[in-house]
């Protein structure tokens, strides 16, 4: 078995897997007694496959998903894992299902031979809910709109972790979210919101949506570094942020660029 398909211990009962496209992480949060949430799922069936079966292996009792954000990548399912709710926010369940067609276009693409009748099937959490309905351990929704519509990081405060979903990467600049009024400024406020949920809960360890899980050195590093890019791309100047040398994310600086300078971005 592959390290991409294997689960790391990274904080008690928080376990991660990293997938292949795009270093993406599913995380594993299990209770004591063995109950498990999933959270954002490997990209390829066999990823998320291997998923199901190292749930069953470690003994684990899948009872609740959870996709931080609505891009494809983010709410994928397979036949192996059980039929429990598979939470996200409302607004990421209405954005979900307003481009599930073309998402749907994107995930055979990109990740050919998942179940259409799996794909972002999910349920909206209760209006104004601050914690995940699950019977696990405690899970504190944090809600903001800086990288998608409906984007939500999750904190364990038992164990002092925060899950990111895709900000604070050490692999990627802030991506935004191209088709808002003020993107900078979404995003902006999206950093404040992750560092006061990060100082309220004292969290130690940080698990981004795709990159390397880090410790709360690095996620002080994380939050200057994006604040830094979105400073220079306001300002016009070219940021000197080392991520940018990945021509993938390069092309996603010069669609930032179109968006700013009022142009039509092309779909992410």
């Amino acid at each position: 078995m592959t390290s991409a398909q294997t689960f790391t211990q990274v904080a008690p009962g928080i376990w991660t897997a990293t997938a292949e496209i795009w270093s993406s992480l599913t995380t594993a949060v299990v209770a004591p007694d063995g109950t498990c949430l999933l959270v954002d799922p490997g990209i390829t069936v066999a990823e998320v496959t291997a998923r199901a079966a190292e749930t069953r292996r470690h003994g684990w009792r899948v009872t609740a998903g959870f996709a931080t954000h609505p891009h494809w990548d983010h709410v994928l399912w397979h036949q192996d894992l059980p039929d429990v709710p598979r939470w996200a926010t409302a607004a990421a369940v209405a954005a979900q299902e307003a481009t599930r067609a073309a998402d749907l276009v994107k995930a055979e693409d990109m990740a050919p031979g998942h179940d259409p009748a799996l794909f972002a099937r999910l349920t909206a959490l209760p209006a104004g809910s601050d914690r995940l309905p699950w019977p696990g351990r405690d899970v504190v929704v944090v809600r903001h709109d800086g990288h998608a519509v409906g984007h939500a990081a999750l904190v364990v405060p038992d164990a002092g972790v925060m899950l990111a979903g895709d900000m604070l990467s050490d692999r990627e600049i802030p991506l935004l979210d191209t088709d808002a009024a003020d993107p900078i400024g979404d995003y902006r406020t999206a950093l404040d919101v992750l560092e006061q949920a990060a100082t309220a809960y004292d969290v130690q360890v940080l698990v981004p949506g795709h990159g390397h899980v880090g410790d709360a050195a690095d996620l002080r590093r994380r939050l200057d570094a994006d604040r830094a890019y979105l400073d220079e791309l306001a300002s016009g100047r070219d940021p000197h942020d080392p991520r940018l040398a990945d021509p993938w994310l390069a092309g996603e600086h010069r669609r930032h660029l179109e968006r700013l300078r009022g142009g039509t971005p092309r779909d992410a």
